[in-house]
């Protein structure tokens, strides 16, 4: 009995996702991925997502929430490099996949069954947790994404981390910005795609993003006079 418990423990799953850590560590930097450097260093890459195949849903039930939205952000981010550097060298990940495009294609094995990075973001982060932070982590290998972090989310830190990505995030003026002088508000398509993410959880955008802004700007932005404006997004892959 002895030894069986101590094979459970030895098979626990990685809670401090240490390869990945590893990985991103080595190969993001300045919001960008050395995908030419990856792909020639995969393994590590490789047994992550092996490890994240062996975790069955009954174990990964019994984790708490925040144990959850780490490990599927993870889960998300390390498919998509993944994706990217099986395919690269590739000048946007919206070449991949073809018609299907990149998102719909059965890259993540996961509780036994294969899934889309659709079905990870739209029907487990979106649906199971409500906390659209997780917008501003999962990166979709562009330009206009939210950055790539360069350490793997951890469910003691995901606090922290999440609000650290969103203070990034809006510290991008050519991703979001607020020009009062003009009356505008600019911001991500990100905020019109997930609109009903930010609102069902705010009441609106503008109170959602508020805590992120510096604190000067934003009594203009919850006045609600500003007219939002999206900007462009860059789907050339986030590349050194």
């Amino acid at each position: 009995m002895i030894g069986f418990a101590l094979s459970m423990v030895a098979s626990a799953f990685d809670q401090s996702h240490s390869q990945l850590n590893g990985v991103l560590k080595k190969y993001v930097a300045n919001k960008k991925a050395d995908y030419a450097g990856l792909k020639k260093d995969q393994g590590a890459l490789d047994s992550y997502l092996s490890s994240v195949a062996g975790v069955s849903k009954s174990e990964f039930k019994g984790w708490s929430d925040k144990q959850e939205l780490a490990f599927l952000i993870n889960v998300y981010n390390a498919a998509t490099l993944k994706l990217v550097v099986d395919h690269y060298p590739v000048k946007s990940i919206k070449k991949i996949g073809g018609f299907k495009g990149p998102w719909k294609q059965e890259v993540v094995q996961l509780f036994g069954k294969k899934f889309t990075l659709d079905q990870i973001e739209h029907e487990m982060i979106r649906v199971d947790y409500d906390d659209p932070r997780a917008h501003f982590a999962i990166n979709c290998a562009s330009g206009g994404c939210p950055s790539l972090r360069s350490e793997a989310y951890r469910a003691e830190k995901l606090d922290t981390q999440l609000h650290q990505q969103g203070q990034i995030f809006f510290g991008d003026a050519s991703k979001n910005r607020v020009d009062e002088s003009a009356g505008r508000l600019y911001l991500s398509p990100i905020f019109e795609w997930f609109k009903e993410d930010f609102v069902k959880k705010s009441g609106s955008v503008e109170k959602f993003i508020a805590p992120f802004l510096p604190e000067a700007q934003r009594s203009a932005v919850l006045s609600g006079k500003l007219k939002i404006v999206y900007t462009d997004y860059d789907w050339k892959l986030n590349q050194k």
